[in-house]
């Protein structure tokens, strides 16, 4: 069997990771590339060799073509993966690496630049007689003039774009002229091409996918579906094989026109055909991805075939290992991706200091990841940090194992999405398989509100005790002093202070006997029994209840707890912090505007003097990947604008100042 000496692997985060581990099991060198920011990350650790290649900027770092071949002959490797995101489907990367003598791991350039541009891609799908939805092509002014010609609601979309990006759904027409430009911006800055078109956008869809891989031999199989439906702004979030919905029937016929897809267009790599189906199940085609795709782990799981493993072996030049009928699917996966988000803030991304971090464990968990510690989530990046994947010999069993695997997910410091994540795998909709794309956008009012409905009906006790424990059996950390080891246990009783969701309590202490603290709350004694402690989670019972909560404090004196799966915000306000301090925020100045996170300036849409309304876009501030609006609050004039386009920003800098028109 042919193999390689040594891969670079052109990416950074979790797929680097995940792709060192299987070449690695292969027996096969491995070499990371990492921008400054990333100098501390978990695939660079890992790998064998490691090559920093420039700061933040991506056009400097993992999107610069030149340094990377630089970096492979430097290191002496003979192939180059490129993962997912960056350089993965791009033919320029492609051709470098031929003129080079370097192996590039995916498909052929013809491949990639045929099914890479959704526009051809369409054209060359449509000659094979797979369905698929009307659409437009042409430039803005062509997409506008004929936009009428398609039946609203239609889709604007990236011709070059991918994983979500430079797509938007046009409801009302008037809407289309803004649409079309912002979209071509986005399309020009992920992609390097602001080529859009406009297509049908199917209502009430489901989104199935189906895993090809072939090799240089003209053998082509499929590893069956994948249901990405549970998307976020048109983000894929939760995934699942076997699809709850195909029949066996549309199941073969799905697979066999992605079979014939790949093999019309010569593949010889692992890609994905990307199909929306209907309530009715017809399904059309959407596009093909050609590389590796994130939500790949739970084909994995339910076939035992090692993809990223297949795909170095193919790109070797050798045959196909696996046939069409080796393949079937065994029980039932899901994946569920970790973003460092903000759900109750629309989705806000979450960069900053992650100060604790537990993965769960245990038989059929498999968690791929960026990060093996607490550190800290950059802005410049995606904010997709790790995936949890898990396997059930049904449905049911893997919801209830993601359900519980997620509840001992436990990150803190940063917002995630993983409360909400749990809360959709307990919607009836979920569970019940009565889907479609809109999912998110029909349900998440009503998971927010389970999640502050969770936190209100835990019993008020249980976090008042984890922390009164937690605080008064902590002796090495000097932060976490009480007032009462300052001035001595001179009374019987401590009362203890707390602050809770911004709500204040008090619990006495009466009495502890060994391990029993024996408490009061509102006149109601109960006791709280002791079972075990470390530097960052506490056991205890309550009532013949077994209770387990991980807690992490900062230099503030604010506490983090992780309840049931929900995340609670505590102080305790008798303890002394070590430190400044508190601190003020800045950003209720009237008038003024702050950045809602760290990330750059990519457009200013105001000079200073200008008048505005109430809701007019005055910048548009871009972090992990996401474009977002900086918005006037009232009428006024802009008196100062402090940043230009280019410019990094953090949220305590002022980037415009708003006066009041004057009555």
């Amino acid at each position: 069997m042919k193999s390689f000496n040594k891969i670079l692997i052109a990416n950074r985060g979790e797929i680097a990771v995940r792709i060192i581990k299987s070449a690695k099991k292969l027996g096969i060198a491995t070499v990371a590339i990492y921008s400054e920011v990333d100098s501390d990350s978990y695939h660079v650790r890992i790998a064998d060799e490691s090559y920093c290649i420039g700061q933040q900027e991506l056009s400097e770092t993992y999107l610069n073509i030149e340094k990377i071949i630089g970096v492979a002959k430097k290191s002496g490797s003979d192939a180059i993966h490129p993962g997912y995101g960056f350089l993965s489907e791009s033919p320029l990367l492609v051709a470098a690496c031929e003129d080079a003598g370097i192996i590039f791991i995916g498909p052929n350039t013809n491949a990639i630049t045929l099914m890479g541009n959704k526009i051809e891609a369409r054209k060359f799908v449509k000659e094979t007689g797979v369905p698929m939805t009307e659409g437009i092509t042409g430039d803005p002014d062509t997409l506008l003039k004929n936009a009428h010609t398609i039946k609203f609601p239609i889709l604007v979309k990236a011709a070059a774009g991918g994983g979500g990006k430079g797509m938007r759904i046009v409801i009302d027409p008037k809407d289309l002229a803004d649409v079309l430009e912002s979209t071509a911006r986005e399309a020009k800055n992920y992609f390097g091409d602001g080529t859009i078109y406009i297509e049908k956008y199917i209502e009430e869809p489901r989104h199935i996918e189906f895993q090809v891989i072939g090799d240089n031999f003209g053998n082509v199989i499929h590893l069956f579906e994948r249901e990405c439906t549970i998307q976020r702004r048109y983000q894929k979030i939760i995934e699942e094989s076997p699809s709850p919905t195909l029949t066996p029937e549309v199941r073969m016929a799905m697979g066999k026109a992605a079979v014939d897809i790949a093999k019309g267009v010569g593949y010889n790599s692992v890609g994905t055909i990307e199909f929306l189906v209907d309530k009715d199940l017809n399904y059309y085609f959407l596009e093909m991805n050609t590389r590796i795709q994130v939500e790949h782990p739970v084909t994995e799981m339910v076939t035992g075939v090692d993809l990223v493993e297949e795909q170095i072996l193919v790109a070797a030049n050798n045959k196909l290992r696996l046939a069409q009928e080796d393949i079937a699917q065994n029980g039932h996966a899901i994946e569920s991706r970790i973003y460092a988000e903000d759900p109750s803030n629309n989705f806000l991304p979450s960069p900053g200091d992650i100060s604790l971090l537990v993965f769960p464990v245990g038989e059929n968990i498999r968690i791929d990841t960026s990060i093996d510690k607490a550190t800290t989530i950059q802005s410049f990046f995606d904010p997709m940090i790790s995936k949890l994947i898990v396997w059930g010999k049904t449905r049911d069993e893997a919801i209830e194992l993601s359900i519980q695997a997620l509840k001992n997910y436990i990150i803190h410091g940063i917002k995630t999405n993983i409360t909400y994540l749990i809360n959709v795998l307990e919607h009836s909709a979920f569970t019940t398989n009565k889907l479609s794309t809109k999912f998110c956008d029909e349900h998440t009012d009503d998971i927010l509100h389970r999640i502050h409905k969770s936190k209100d009906e835990i019993d008020i006790r249980i976090p008042l005790s984890a922390l009164s424990l937690f605080t008064l059996n902590e002796t090495n950390n000097a932060q976490e002093k009480s007032i009462w080891t300052e001035i001595g246990y001179w009374r019987s009783i401590m009362n203890l202070g707390f602050k809770i969701n911004d709500t204040d309590e008090e619990l006495l202490l009466e009495k502890v006997e060994d391990r029993s603290y024996h408490f009061r709350y509102n006149n109601t004694k109960f006791s709280a029994f002791l079972i075990e402690k470390n530097k960052d989670f506490i056991t205890f019972s309550i009532d013949d209840e077994l209770i387990t909560s991980y807690i992490s404090s900062d230099k503030q004196g604010n506490f983090e707890l992780s309840i049931y799966g929900s995340l609670l915000s505590m102080k305790r306000n008798d303890l002394l912090a070590n430190g400044d301090g508190m601190y003020e925020d800045s950003d209720n100045q009237e008038g003024s505007l702050f950045a809602p996170m760290p990330g750059k300036v990519i457009k200013v849409n105001v000079s200073e003097g200008d008048k505005v309304k109430r809701g007019s876009i005055l910048l548009v501030v871009e972090a992990m990947k996401m474009e977002n609006n900086i918005v006037a609050s009232h009428d006024a004039v802009v008196e100062k604008i402090t940043v230009k386009e280019g410019d990094m920003v953090d949220t305590d800098m002022q980037l415009v100042v708003l006066e009041d028109l004057e009555e």
